[in-house]
């Protein structure tokens, strides 16, 4: 196993309070050592040890990889026709995702796979190293199936989403779709999943329903997620809490309930400002989470209708100009707290015994990556075995 020590970094940002200064645990002047897996040191430059290779990145930045935690990387077609509509007045009402499921279920499994990894490739450009993938543009049995085992081949962190929306075709008969999603399609889906997710809003399913699938779902032993809040206070916090949930995602709207509900549990808050911005949306009240106590994360939502955005940079921007996010709670959310949106404590952050997933920047600070908006500062991107 080869090690490496990464020296003359001006600014390291570990995440982790024990080795550096405030909640990202920051030093200057540092070094870092790891092995094709793991964190094996991190101090100041002038006492690093040895190792089987040296990097030096010149008084540059280095900084965990980012945890995208909410993404629908696998789909066929696009949206922007869609997209100039919202920009010209037209609201978002969730309806366009048919048109989605429409093209997914035509394209074939080679011209899926081909999209995904040239999205996939685009975020780990730009410093992502773990990502989360959900299915749910195809809304039939097998459909769902097949996204599922494509996500499988990117990442270890798949969403088993056929609660999306109602497909047209049980458009006069919602019940027996939730009987589907709940049934069949659950039950081939799940082994092959990690985690299931419901849209629980206006347009797409209501508390009843979405509880009846994620129960259905916790039972058969997949972790839970929700997409929650972006069109309304139509109750999606609550039941992410109530079941336990490890994210609640989008937060558009929140009562005051809301917040400390999502504060007195394990369930993380995750922003999606790329979605705000792309429908024209107020943004979610990540100060005032921040500031009652809620944990949050960022991520992208990557997807063809809302949020066509494989920049987590961009995110950071929105976050700090637009959501009033201090830089340091940004980038915080974007890592550490992506990752316990997934309730992992592997990632995230680089302390002692984390995976050795390491972005190196072509600046001489962490706050350049919402500092220079369209910029690309992600030098060298590298990630566990």
């Amino acid at each position: 196993m080869t090690t490496r020590v990464i020296k003359n970094i001006s600014e390291l940002t570990t995440n982790d309070p024990s080795l550096g200064v405030g909640v990202t645990g920051r030093l200057h002047d540092a070094a870092i050592v790891i092995d094709d897996d793991r964190v094996l040191w991190v101090g100041p430059n002038a006492e690093s040890p040895a190792a089987d290779e040296m990097i030096d990145v010149h008084d540059s930045a280095v900084i965990p990889g980012f945890v995208d935690s909410h993404t629908h990387l696998v789909f066929a077609g696009e949206r922007s026709e869609e997209f100039e509509a919202r920009m010209n007045g037209t609201p978002y009402d969730g309806g366009g995702i048919s048109s989605t499921v429409a093209s997914t279920r035509a394209a074939s499994s080679n011209e899926l796979r081909a999209a995904t990894e040239k999205r996939l490739g685009e975020l780990r450009a730009g410093g992502v190293t773990t990502v989360e993938i959900k299915s749910g543009y195809a809304l039939t049995l097998d459909g769902e199936s097949r996204l599922i085992d494509i996500a499988n081949e990117f990442s270890d962190e798949v969403t088993f989403l056929g609660a999306h929306v109602v497909p047209p075709e049980y458009v006069n008969d919602r019940e027996a779709y939730v009987d589907l999603v709940r049934g069949p399609m659950l039950e081939t889906c799940a082994p092959k999943s990690k985690w299931a997710d419901v849209f629980c809003d206006r347009g797409a399913f209501d508390v009843d329903e979405s509880r009846a699938i994620l129960t259905a779902a916790k039972s058969a032993g997949l972790q839970l997620r929700v997409h929650g809040n972006q069109l309304g206070a139509t109750g999606g916090v609550a039941l992410a809490v109530e079941l336990d949930a490890a994210s609640v995602d989008h937060c558009t709207y929140l009562s005051d309930d809301d917040i400390d509900w999502l504060r007195a549990s394990k369930t993380v808050a995750t922003l999606l400002p790329g979605a705000d911005f792309s429908t024209r949306a107020d943004y979610s009240s990540a100060r005032r989470l921040r500031d009652r106590g809620a944990v949050v994360a960022l991520a992208t939502d990557c997807n063809p209708g809302t949020s066509y955005v494989t920049s987590m940079a961009f995110v950071l921007s929105i976050a700090v100009r637009d959501m009033r996010m201090d830089f340091d709670d940004a980038l915080w959310s974007a890592t550490r707290g992506g990752a316990a949106a997934l309730r992992r404590d592997d990632v995230g952050h680089l302390g002692i015994g984390a995976r050795a997933d390491v972005v190196i920047l072509d600046a001489p600070r962490a706050a350049h990556l919402a500092y220079r908006p369209g910029a690309s500062i992600v030098r060298q991107v590298i990630g566990a075995a």
